[in-house]
């Protein structure tokens, strides 16, 4: 007999006016481990919040067990309990003096929680971060702050765990690990929500279902891979269709020799690379491996740039150029400037920002560039959306718009670090046909 540990009836809910849940049923039996599909914005996220009690929907919510919802997007907070950082300060120095280490934040959460500390080891052996708990949180990789946001989520052993995208981040084996762990805790007793559309999965997931319409549908799971609606064929809009103003040097960038350390942590050891004009590279590395590190030196965010023997347009660095004159001619997308990115701002204004390098909008574009604007936001299916605060958007929709605002000026180098987390798939395709 079906023992329900969570029981949702006529359930809904709506933003700006527009229904996001309705009338959604849902039962959780005991031993059913789910994993929720959907499009973007098709209400997950919502449907997870409202079972976790975040947020308050129409409808009747029963929990017999306790649940826990480890969010798609993750933050810190620096020792005064702030966590307005700038996209820049993870490479400064003196911001290390300012947050706190992986394992002070760790005996803050283990203390707050009563967790058991002997067996926090184990855990983070298992998720292979047990050299990084003297690290500033600050100076983590996304990758990094992921796995740090789901052992504390998995060292809770909550009755039911949610969790949000939890993939966003992790590399090949750190995805294979977490998969192992979570069958294992589901083996000893948690049940588990995964929200996402990836394809490796833990073995324990035994139910599938995709929200559409505001409605909950039990699915087969061969059928997630079919949840998503085929973007209208939107044209390319003509502006990116012409060759961007390109430097005259073959050669676009050149790193001789380069070394990038933190106190005694060394994270770049003698790297030797150039990149020819034309040419579009893969940069991969496992998580913490300093690929956003390398790339920032591109984009003219590292200070330790000028300390090293790197070109970068013909020009070595630190010879009179201006940052500004550097990011003019770059595009730039990472989980990073996402996460520090001004969520006030509007996604017209998001994408706008772009022409100017800016976090926000603080000067009118010219009737040429604004009509750019409109037809990247039309592209990218963000017209109903350009005028709402990024803040109240679904993560993939946020993405999005600064994925537009990457290459709203048509730039020489594209920077993409990690561009497409939280995107689905036909997102993903959508942007990649762009690029």
């Amino acid at each position: 007999m079906s023992q329900p540990v969570v029981h949702i009836t006529n359930l809904s809910l709506h933003y700006r006016q527009k229904p996001v849940l309705l009338d959604l049923d849902w039962t959780i039996n005991k031993g059913e481990h789910w994993l929720l599909c959907g499009e973007s914005g098709s209400g997950k996220t919502t449907l997870a919040k409202a079972i976790a009690g975040l947020v308050k929907p129409i409808g009747k919510i029963e929990k017999l067990v306790d649940v826990h919802y480890v969010a798609n997007w993750y933050q810190f907070k620096d020792l005064e309990g702030q966590s307005n950082f700038y996209y820049q300060q993870r490479y400064n120095k003196h911001a290390v003096e300012v947050t706190a280490t992986v394992m002070a934040e760790l005996e803050r959460y283990g203390k707050e929680n009563n967790l058991k500390f002997e067996s926090l080891p184990e855990l983070l052996a298992a998720l292979d971060y047990s050299l990084l708990t003297d690290s500033a949180l600050i100076q983590l990789s996304s990758g990094e702050h992921k796995k740090l946001q789901l052992i504390k989520a998995i060292w809770l052993k909550p009755a039911l765990l949610i969790l949000d995208q939890p993939y966003n981040g992790l590399d090949t084996l750190s995805r294979k690990n977490l998969n192992n762990l979570l069958d294992q805790i589901i083996a000893e007793g948690t049940q588990l929500i995964l929200i996402g559309n990836d394809e490796e999965l833990p073995l324990a997931i035994n139910k599938f279902a995709k929200i559409e319409s505001g409605k909950l549908t039990e699915i087969a799971e061969e059928e997630c891979a079919f949840v998503f609606n085929e973007y209208n064929k939107v044209a390319v809009p003509e502006f990116l269709d012409q060759e961007p103003v390109a430097h005259p040097s073959q050669t676009v960038i050149e790193m001789i020799d380069v070394n990038i350390s933190y106190g005694d942590k060394q994270v770049l050891t003698n790297i030797n690379w150039k990149v020819n004009s034309g040419e579009k590279w893969l940069l991969q590395g496992h998580n913490g491996s300093g690929k956003s590190t390398l790339l920032s030196l591109i984009s003219g965010d590292h200070p330790q740039a000028y300390s090293n023997n790197f070109y970068l347009f013909g020009n070595k660095r630190g010879t009179g150029e201006s940052i500004w004159e550097i990011k003019g001619r770059i595009g730039l997308i990472s989980p990073e400037l996402h996460w520090y990115f001004d969520p006030s701002a509007t996604v017209w204004q998001s994408i706008a920002s772009g022409f100017y390098d800016s976090s926000g909008l603080f000067c009118e574009p010219g009737s040429t560039k604004h009509a750019q604007v409109d037809e990247l936001v039309h592209y990218f299916g963000l017209t109903e959306y350009k005028n709402v605060l990024m803040n109240e958007l679904p993560l993939g929709k946020q993405r999005l718009a600064l994925l537009a605002r990457t290459i709203i000026k048509n730039p020489e180098v594209l920077i993409l670090d990690e561009p497409c987390q939280g995107l689905d798939q036909q997102q993903t395709k959508h942007f990649n046909k762009l690029v």
